[in-house]
């Protein structure tokens, strides 16, 4: 076990009580002398940043195994408090990092919400049922469950081999469901494969936004860094929300303009006009993830030089240490509640929207664009609340109580609406455009700012272990749900009232959490 060094002289840990009594007596009155000279805007001296940033990491210092810091260097085994690191930069080569890794997010996305939005056309194009549509949109949660092992690789060998190895899944699933066999149960086994690898793609992809955004964003542009790479995913579900229902005939006679030609054409040629149509959409999704393969191939460092901050360069836990150190932490899982069950809810809830708006007369193309705009909505929306976050620290809380707020009256509103024939409420298609983009836009948005709060909370956890496992529960959330639905599909009006209780849950779980800023703490108070 290390020693635990202070900024003074060292107190062995089987201290008696009186002694560590008069201790923390010392350091409350330091840290008091501390907050009043913070009020009277004095500068504070270096040995006050040393107490309080004490005061801030725990008295005892990282473990053998725990992480080394950004910066290079031997690990130097003596009795004093390392320096903060003597230079820090934020290169311009970072947006290059974060538009390779948010493409690679919004293709992963796409491909996931592929089938969902062209339901229809794939139950007539390769015979699936509703069940099948069901199960294909499963395997994205399904690719979750080696969570831990994705983890391990990017705590341990960084964010490059971690983001190659989830290309390369995306770019072999890209393929199998591309091959043009005429064979349909091969075929549709081949279909299911993609989608699993695919979605084996996830971990990754879905958790590593806060950590590509501390190593690489200064602390005024963190929470943006982390808004545009955690919602570039959903970006893509919503593109494929648009992209399928207007490049894919749909069967059912409610077909956009443009394929209302389609609707006199007989049965077997519509069919294979339709499969046509899905064929040369995956081939398109294929060239593009092998490009964004090649590229990351080429150029995706895992880190810049010199750390954008100090919190960039501090030692973190270890793997095993960080796991068992959030299982036992209860604010902890009561915010990962808070996230898991809304976010999960409605990632189950838009990959079967069309099935949801099938009963209200809403057609194909029309529940697509309903579908886009809700999530786009809320990415917009949260890069935007991400930047005022940026600017105005230490609210982050209060942000997520107004969204989640919003979200469960939005999403009542929808539910009732869909209900029009019980509730009589006006049901048309303006306000189902409107409450169901509302939910997109309050639900969507708010996933940056859990993730910020979640980094703050259990600092110095690494950020990628942490977001990991509140993703891991989002979509063991979502994998229930369409589980369920693939038994319980012909009547959906459950799910939208699964979609509301989650977000009044989430909303009491947020009222009663007590929030902290440890990393914040760190950055302000540590000159770099």
């Amino acid at each position: 076990m290390s020693p635990s060094f202070h900024s003074g002289n060292q107190i062995p840990r089987a201290c008696t009580v009186e002694v560590r009594h008069q201790c923390c007596f010392c350091l409350c009155h330091r840290l008091i002398a501390i907050v009043w000279n913070i009020l009277r805007h004095r500068p504070l001296t270096q040995k006050a940043e040393l107490i309080y940033n004490d005061l801030l990491m725990g008295a005892v210092s990282s473990t053998e195994g725990e992480r080394e810091p950004l910066l290079a260097g031997p690990r130097h085994a003596v009795a004093t408090r390392a320096p903060p690191p003597a230079r820090s930069r934020v290169y311009g080569r970072r947006w290059l990092v974060l538009s390779l890794f948010s493409l690679l997010a919004l293709m992963q996305g796409m491909v996931w919400n592929f089938w969902g939005p062209i339901q229809n056309s794939a139950v007539h194009a390769f015979g699936f049922t509703k069940s099948d549509i069901a199960v294909l949109v499963l395997w994205g949660p399904v690719g979750f469950v080696p969570w831990l092992l994705f983890m391990w690789l990017m705590d341990k060998k960084g964010l490059r081999p971690s983001l190659l190895l989830s290309a390369f899944l995306m770019l072999l699933g890209a393929v199998l469901r591309s091959v043009p066999l005429a064979d349909p149960v091969i075929r549709r086994w081949l279909i299911h494969g993609g989608q699993l690898l695919n979605g084996l793609a996830g971990p990754t992809i879905m958790s590593a936004g806060p950590f590509l955004s501390t190593t690489w964003f200064a602390p005024d542009q963190r929470a943006t860094a982390t808004a545009v790479a955690s919602l570039f995913s959903y970006l893509g579900g919503a593109a494929a929300f648009v992209a399928g229902p207007l490049l894919v005939p749909a069967p059912n006679g409610t077909q956009a303009a443009g394929h209302r030609m389609w609707a006199m054409a007989p049965a077997p040629a519509l069919d294979a006009v339709i499969r046509e149509k899905i064929q040369m959409v995956m081939y398109a999704e294929l060239s593009v993830i092998a490009a964004l393969f090649v590229a990351v191939l080429f150029y995706f460092p895992s880190r810049p030089p010199l750390p954008p901050s100090v919190a960039a360069a501090s030692q973190r836990l270890s793997y095993r240490s960080s796991i068992c150190k959030l299982l036992s932490n209860h604010r902890f899982l009561m915010l990962a509640l808070a996230y898991a069950v809304p976010i999960g809810a409605i990632s189950g809830w838009a990959g079967v929207l069309d099935m949801i708006l099938t009963p209200a007369k809403v057609s194909q193309v029309d529940a697509g664009w309903i579908g886009f705009w809700s999530t786009v909505g809320g990415c917009v929306f949260g890069v935007a609340m991400a930047r005022f976050a940026d600017s105005i620290r230490g609210m982050l809380k209060l942000i997520l109580v107004l969204m989640l707020a919003g979200a469960s009256l939005a999403s009542t509103w929808f539910t009732l609406t869909c209900l029009s024939r019980l509730t009589h409420l006006p049901s048309n298609a303006a306000i189902l455009y409107t409450s169901c983009i509302l939910v997109g836009i309050f639900i969507n948005s708010s996933v940056p700012i859990f993730f910020e709060l979640f980094i703050e909370t259990v600092y110095p956890v690494p950020e990628g272990i942490t977001c990991g496992v509140v993703t891991f529960l989002g979509n063991l959330f979502t994998g229930l749900l369409l589980f369920f639905l693939s038994f319980y599909c012909t009547e959906l009006s459950w799910l939208n009232w699964c979609l509301t209780g989650s977000c009044v849950f989430s909303l009491v779980l947020i009222l009663f959490f007590r929030e902290s800023y440890d990393r914040l703490y760190l950055d302000v108070f540590v000159s770099v």
